[in-house]
């Protein structure tokens, strides 16, 4: 095995998916335990890094036009990495690693770069590894020879939970909102054949306040608070306190609130992968995408589906009438997460 003391590890650009990418990283920090390792992450992604004993140091990679990312390619050369993990797929991930004058840069052979790397590493075909993608991440170690054996556990974990808990119980406590708190993700960015019905996930809200005497917080992006306000007005109508928090926070801020639910409900989604890493009890509702693949992993986490023979089909818009999604009750969601509570 080669002995590096310097490596930059180029994220995945989506939430999700650096969620799924958090055991490579343990594993890379267990093999290198003495090694300073660097995230290069888009600003979006990179506070989910913040509290990780893996990572040394963050860096955003700042997207612009082809001037702009060869000078930060050329401005870390100075940073003297001595090896480039690529867990991002695309051609200029590899470019920015040659630029940088990193000399050993490792990744998969995808988007015509192998002649960049000095590891290409086969893609796996499929049925050679595990379904979920961390196992995706994990094999680009073990056949690039870093590690010889995979995790054991089946569960992704953030390592800063109890802190962010504190500090997401200090912002509900700003806010006026009372513990215990029900999160809802309503939103899904893939497109909406991931979405289950907004009405329904108040209704389950409702239901569950209900049950444990709370109140809601919606979240989001700030293009998804119209879809949120829908939520969030719903569980208003039905008597129950409710807060749309969709926009109004950064990842860090969403992490550490996520962090103070007592249960959180969600499509298959970023947030998703955050709550259910977070330890929070999660109801993760599926039907266009395969739970299978990139579904929320641990104890505390349940998936609800509806067995219909279109699903998963993958796609980002149903061509016919959402069946995979309209089947799937508001009880039987709110029924799971009490289950799960227990």
């Amino acid at each position: 095995m080669p002995s590096f003391e310097n490596i930059l590890v180029r994220a995945t650009n989506w939430v999700g998916d650096a969620v799924m990418s958090l055991p490579a990283l343990r594993m890379l920090r267990q093999r290198f335990p003495g090694a300073r390792i660097t995230i290069l992450a888009r600003p979006w992604v990179a506070d989910l890094y913040a509290r990780e004993a893996f990572a040394d140091r963050v860096i955003h990679y700042l997207p612009g036009k082809l001037s702009s990312r060869l000078r930060q390619a050329w401005a870390l050369r100075g940073e003297r990495f001595d090896a480039a993990i690529l867990l991002q797929n695309a051609f200029d991930a590899a470019l920015l690693a040659l630029v940088a004058g990193i000399p050993r840069r490792i990744g998969y052979a995808r988007d015509g770069r192998s002649f960049l790397l000095t590891t290409a590493v086969p893609v796996p075909a499929k049925g050679e590894i595990p379904r979920h993608e961390r196992f995706y991440y994990l094999e680009l170690l073990r056949r690039a020879g870093l590690v010889d054996d995979l995790p054991v556990s089946d569960e992704i974990r953030l390592d800063g939970a109890a802190a962010a808990r504190v500090d997401g119980e200090r912002a509900f406590e700003q806010l006026g909102a009372p513990l215990p708190v029900i999160g809802i993700s309503p939103g899904a960015a893939y497109g909406t054949a991931k979405r289950w019905l907004p009405e329904r996930f108040a209704e389950a809200a409702v239901r569950l306040a209900g049950e444990m005497n709370g109140c809601v917080a919606v979240f989001g992006s700030a293009a998804e608070r119209p879809l949120c306000e829908v939520v969030a007005n719903a569980v208003r109508n039905a008597g129950v306190r409710a807060w749309n928090e969709a926009g109004e926070t950064t990842l860090r801020q969403f992490i550490n609130m996520t962090a103070a639910c007592r249960v959180f409900l969600t499509n298959d989604s970023g947030a998703m992968h955050i709550s259910s890493a977070l330890g929070v009890p999660t109801v993760a509702i599926f039907g266009a995408t395969d739970d299978t693949g990139t579904g929320p992993t641990g104890s505390n986490a349940r998936v609800v589906r509806e067995p219909v023979d279109c699903s998963p089909c993958l796609l980002r818009e149903c061509p016919i009438d959402h069946r995979c999604m309209t089947r799937v009750t508001a009880e039987r969601v709110a029924q799971t997460a009490l289950e799960l509570l227990k």
